[in-house]
């Protein structure tokens, strides 16, 4: 995996995506843990390609601020940048925007695993 790889993924709020709808909050703005979950997605995406059959990635942490407010029916776009690899430890840098201004931005730490053993493990605590 190389230092450097960048993802961008756009989308439009919905009601779906507010923080009235989503349970973290009463307005119809878009809620942060929708902004989260663009932001990870975005990453996970982007990093992708560099994997190896049956590997993919989990989230393990995020740092972000949450800047402004965006209405429903604008576009946002999200930006990811991977500035850190460590073994299977990958952080990226992370950022999104609605049409008229940065409203988010922070870290993200994504770890490589393998999908079926990971899935399995997880699996496992039901007994």
């Amino acid at each position: 995996m190389n230092i450097g790889i960048k993802g961008c993924r756009e989308l439009v709020v919905t009601e779906k995506l507010t923080a009235g709808s989503v349970g973290s909050g009463e307005l119809d703005v878009y809620a942060t843990p929708s902004m989260i979950a663009l932001m990870e997605g975005t990453a996970s995406e982007s990093v992708k390609s560099g994997l190896e059959a049956g590997q993919g990635t989990v989230g393990t942490g995020i740092s972000i601020r949450h800047l402004a407010a965006t209405p429903v029916g604008m576009k946002v776009r999200c930006e990811t940048e991977l500035v850190e690899v460590d073994g299977r430890r990958l952080i990226f840098r992370i950022a999104a925007y609605d049409e008229k201004e940065k409203i988010g931005e922070g870290t993200h730490e994504r770890f490589i695993i393998y999908n079926e053993r990971f899935q399995d493990k997880a699996n496992s605590k039901l007994g």
